[in-house]
């Protein structure tokens, strides 16, 4: 079996054009078929943390080789166009001001998307002004 697991990576590696997943599967193959320890490979060989071939290490051993490939990063779906105009309209008729949490709450109801505070300049463009604005700020993001 090791023979077979040996062969598999070394024609994976001689095939991936993408360097990252390339250097994803060389340390697949120091470790796994070299025995060589983790952290030594990453941070002697690859210049690389400990933390991060764990990580590799870890989705290879739950997903195989495409564990090892980067995942596409997601977004939430658009709302209709039409829906999204008619959310603006009453925005903009109601003669009380709107906070963000309000907006996106709206948003949700009337859609059923659920949108993350990171994507405020997607509320921003509908044209609203939305009070206290400038307080929030997403944790995970810088503005």
């Amino acid at each position: 079996m090791l023979v077979n697991t040996t062969t598999v990576i070394n024609n994976a590696y001689k095939k991936e054009k993408d360097s990252n997943v390339k250097e994803r599967i060389l340390l697949v193959r120091r470790v796994k078929i070299d025995k060589q320890e983790a952290a030594s490979v990453a941070e002697n060989e690859l210049n690389r943390s400990r933390w991060w071939a764990y990580k590799w290490l870890h989705r290879f051993d739950k997903q195989g080789l495409d564990g090892l490939k980067d995942k596409e990063r997601s977004r939430p779906p658009d709302a209709p166009k039409d829906v999204m105009i008619e959310i603006r309209q009453e925005l903009a008729d109601s003669n009380t001001g709107w906070d963000f949490r309000q907006v996106m709450n709206l948003i949700y109801k009337k859609t059923g998307v659920r949108y993350h505070d990171a994507y405020l300049s997607f509320v921003t463009q509908l044209g609203i002004q939305i009070q206290g604005i400038k307080e929030k700020v997403c944790k995970y993001c810088f503005t």
